[in-house]
């Protein structure tokens, strides 16, 4: 089914009136909550550019843009479902915003890390979790007018969705690069379960946790059809091949948790900000040395994981792993990447790449950090000098306590014909359009002040461990087992993150059978669940080490805090659902 949207003046005034509106009642609200907030609507970019909303929301949030040879835009929605999984926007009167908007989409979304969006050679490519897709385009025409055609399948039976996105980027022969995620966390015998050693030599390394090429005009292939071009590498979400020195390069997903799986070696200080979101170049036969090593981007070095004896200080034998060209802060979320090739801005931006940082989850008890775009210069296909800060202002509040906090997290990028450059977030699918406004002989660094003082901000400096401890404070029993082992995937609020893990505030798994309650944490949970009537497939492990006690204590804090007021779990509880 396609849904057209073509809205004359009068109706466009009255969104405008309804939509200013519902922000006055949304910001208002928040304001009671926290003081700091700032207006998403005036983001922060450096002097002589200019922003125009393109569209202020599609429904479903979006995750990868493209954008066509004459302005079209496309986006891949988030959202799961069997159909109209794409958005295609047009702009009719050229002053920079969508005036037609069409969905289309004939297939089956599987979940929400469906992700890639790249016009390549006259076709539109996408991906589900487990499919890349193409469309052909027609010249004139915003949508295609054939269906697609199934390009790869991920053939590989999948228990739960663990790093599955399906980025995709294309070289300029013909090739198109695809990342198989790792369905893990740091090859665990026990996946995300605390202290469980890892796996040597890790499996998943045969057909996971690297980037696969592949024949890019070849309908029905699978992962035998492509040949391993890169290992190491865990989680993938944004890619792109660098026409400068005709290389691919990554944004790579550190792993999680290393206060959650080992407590007694690392501080919430070093979980919170290690291990670093690697920026490679990879050239074939790269191997970046997951699940065994991370790279410590104070440091400069890789170091073993703990899985594998390290205590973030041993190196082992990690030095023999690629290092990455940046590594940036731990949990960013780098999820997508674009190297600008295009004229408009100022010369120093050529070939640079732009980085879309989705912003971290799992920081507690620290404030929540990235959700802004990034800069890295580029000078003889190496990057140069420091990153940047291009766009902020996504959050609308700072510090971020809670992932739900932030109004928008960055997600897409893409460049229109005219050099202008196009950001899209995931929340509410709105999408931005940066354009230079001043002569580009004229830009110089003294126009990047301002984006370097946001830098200082909580969001994206290095927090100090002491004074921008969120939680140091007395807390109960209950709430310190909370905040070390529950609050990087529910969140200090209880709400999760919308996205991959579930929400306990007013959850009916909380407020429900106790002794159900009870076996979740003991024995942990794998697969599907729905929770508040959605969907989510990720990974919970068992918290059988823990005492009685401990768990008697941490499910009578959550109850009480995100239960309503639910009545305790005891000792008695926890003895009898152990046997």
């Amino acid at each position: 089914m396609r849904k057209v949207f073509a809205l004359n003046s009068k109706q466009i005034s009255a969104l405008i009136v309804i939509s200013s509106f519902a922000l006055l009642i949304s910001f208002s609200k928040k304001d009671n909550e926290n003081k700091n907030i700032q207006q998403p609507n005036s983001l922060f970019v450096p002097d002589l550019f200019e922003v125009t909303v393109v569209v202020d929301s599609i429904k479903g949030g979006l995750r990868h843009i493209a954008v066509n040879s004459n302005g079209d835009i496309y986006g891949k929605v988030k959202e799961s479902g069997k159909e109209n999984r794409i958005v295609a926007l047009r702009d009719l009167n050229k002053d920079g915003k969508a005036d037609l908007i069409e969905r289309f989409g004939d297939y089956d979304n599987e979940g929400p890390y469906g992700t890639a969006m790249r016009i390549y050679n006259g076709y539109l490519y996408c991906s589900s979790e487990l499919v890349v897709y193409r469309y052909k385009l027609t010249p004139g025409q915003l949508l295609p007018s054939a269906t697609h055609e199934v390009i790869l399948t991920d053939d590989h039976p999948h228990g739960m969705h663990e790093h599955i996105a399906k980025p995709l980027s294309f070289d300029d022969k013909g090739k198109m690069y695809v990342p198989f995620g790792a369905p893990s966390n740091a090859c665990q015998e026990r996946n995300r379960t605390p202290k469980s050693p890892g796996i040597n030599p890790c499996p998943l390394l045969e057909d996971h946790a690297g980037v696969w090429v592949f024949d890019a005009n070849k309908p029905g292939q699978t992962q035998k059809d492509g040949r391993r071009y890169a290992t190491g590498l865990r989680s993938i979400v944004g890619m792109d091949w660098n026409a400068a020195d005709k290389q691919l390069y990554v944004v790579q997903h550190g792993r999680d948790d290393l206060r959650l799986q080992f407590p007694e070696q690392f501080t919430p200080w070093q979980s919170a900000i290690y291990p670093s979101e690697e920026f490679l170049k990879i050239k074939e036969g790269s191997n970046s040395g997951w699940p065994y090593c991370y790279y410590d981007q104070v440091k400069r070095k890789n170091v073993l994981n703990p899985e594998y004896g390290g205590d973030g200080i041993k190196e082992g034998n990690c030095s023999e792993y690629e290092k990455p060209v940046i590594g940036f802060p731990g949990h960013w979320a780098p999820n997508d990447l674009f190297f600008y090739t295009g004229n408009q801005f100022p010369a120093r931006y050529r070939n640079g790449a732009f980085i879309s940082f989705h912003g971290s989850t799992n920081r507690a008890p620290y404030p929540q950090s990235g959700y802004f775009f990034g800069f890295v210069p580029f000078k003889n296909g190496k990057a140069v000098g420091n990153w940047e800060v291009f766009a902020d202002g996504f959050a609308g509040v700072d510090p971020i306590v809670n992932t739900s906090d932030a109004v928008y997290r960055p997600m897409g990028i893409a460049m229109g014909p005219d050099g202008s450059l196009y950001l899209a977030e995931t929340e509410k699918g709105k999408i931005w359009r940066v354009k230079y406004k001043g002569d580009r002989s004229e830009f110089t660094t003294a126009h990047l002040n301002k984006m370097e003082a946001r830098k200082k901000l909580s969001h994206i400096r290095t927090p100090d461990p002491v004074k921008d401890n969120l939680r140091n404070i007395d807390m109960s029993a209950g709430e310190k087992v909370y905040t070390t082992y529950c609050v990087s995937c529910h969140q200090q609020n209880g709400k999760g993150d919308g996205n991959r893990f579930p929400p306990l505030d007013n959850s009916e798994w909380v407020t429900g059978d106790k002794e159900k309650l009870v076996k979740t944490v003991l024995k942990g949970l794998t697969g599907q669940i729905e929770v508040k009537g959605k969907m989510y497939n990720d990974v919970m492990p068992g918290y059988e080490f823990l005492s009685d006690t401990d768990i008697s204590a941490l499910l009578t804090y959550v109850r009480k805090n995100f239960g309503g007021g639910a009545g305790p779990v005891t000792v008695e509880d926890i003895a009898k659902a152990r046997k």
